[in-house]
């Protein structure tokens, strides 16, 4: 297909020198910078949603641990590793729910300790190669993902899971995209995706790009949506898949699997093999990150509610496995998850 018509946005660019951020904050009205010089302005960007996805993330992460080796005088990689357990934790407690953060900054310090005196061109690669693969690996989930959709489909999409959320093309969005290519989707809605707004501010702007129309709902209309009939598949992505298929993802995600597991409409999680964590059981025991309750109480700076009122915002929930049909990953697709299915499709898989 031609992936560049559908994949014309890039958040996250490194220029050599720093790492270069499309602010997603202020998307679509503003498409504004942010560059980044060293790794407490990546840990910080990453915390304040200037860059944010999972795959995103980890790749933000990366050239963040690129960025802090500059300080360090080490003769060997696996000194500077050492040198750098401090970055590595900067970084990673940056936002905790997202497994691909950690698994890149693993992933890193694991070169690292191979690595003899060039370790800064050894970790440098290492960043460049987390980000190339991305891209490959999406292309190849939105094949993947397509091959399930019947011609003409309608379908529903949460957050944004596109090229800003990855290095390109995108996971759930990358199988949107393949999917309007191939012309097995006929129509795309995308929920606003509360209280950030990344359906509202960041999908349907992205399909823009592409030439592809989508039609937005308010996150509370998905339901009354599948009833009508013109929902045949909601395709979300994933910060997390745990060991018996359980998937974090942004808040509404779990609302969105019961409404349509009721509805008869079926239900694909799409995320690289890096989301998948088969080092945790469930999704009970997945940290479920919890934001300022001021991210509920106003908009853009401007107070909302009353004086007083309090807020509970957790901004992932936890979707049980046996409320997805398909798990899509660069590796396969896994149907109707579950642990013994997770653990046949990963077997002898180092997640690592």
């Amino acid at each position: 297909m031609d992936y560049e018509r559908y994949d014309r946005v890039r958040a996250v660019i490194w220029n050599g020198n720093a790492l270069d951020l499309l602010d997603q904050r202020v998307l679509p009205l503003q498409q504004t910078r942010v560059i980044c010089g060293d790794v407490g302005e990546v840990a910080q960007a990453i915390f304040d949603l200037v860059v944010r996805g999972a795959p995103a993330i980890g790749i933000a992460a990366a050239w963040g641990l690129v960025l802090a080796a500059r300080r360090v005088e080490a003769g060997s990689g696996s000194e500077a590793a050492a040198a750098l357990v401090g970055a590595t934790n900067q970084l990673n407690e940056a936002r905790p729910t997202a497994v691909n953060l950690a698994w890149a900054l693993r992933r890193m310090n694991a070169a690292l300790a191979s690595a003899g005196a060039n370790w800064r061109d050894v970790l440098a690669s290492e960043a460049a190669a987390i980000e190339a693969e991305d891209l490959v690996a999406n292309r190849h989930m939105g094949q993947l993902g397509a091959a399930l959709i019947a011609a003409g489909s309608g379908v529903l999409t949460h957050c944004n899971t596109g090229s800003l959320a990855t290095s390109g093309f995108g996971t759930a969005l990358g199988v949107i995209r393949a999917g309007v290519a191939e012309g097995r989707i006929g129509k795309v809605y995308a929920g606003e995706t509360r209280p950030w707004l990344q359906g509202a501010r960041l999908t349907v702007w992205e399909l823009l790009q592409d030439g592809i129309p989508a039609t937005l709902i308010a996150d509370s209309a998905a339901a009354y949506l599948m009833s009508t009939g013109q929902v045949q598949w909601v395709i979300v992505g994933a910060d997390r898949i745990t060991a018996n298929g359980d998937v974090a993802n942004k808040i509404g995600t779990y609302a969105l699997a019961i409404a349509a597991r009721h509805h008869g409409v079926k239900f694909m999680v799409v995320a690289p093999s890096s989301t998948v964590d088969m080092r945790t059981a469930s999704g009970s025991e997945i940290e479920i990150e919890q934001r300022s309750e001021s991210e509920l109480l106003g908009y853009a700076g401007q107070r909302t509610v009353a004086e007083g009122v309090r807020a509970w915002n957790p901004v992932f929930d936890v979707t049980p496995a046996e409320l997805i049909d398909a798990i899509v990953t660069e590796r396969g697709v896994v149907l109707r998850p579950d642990a013994q299915r997770m653990a046949e499709a990963w077997n002898g898989v180092d997640l690592s």
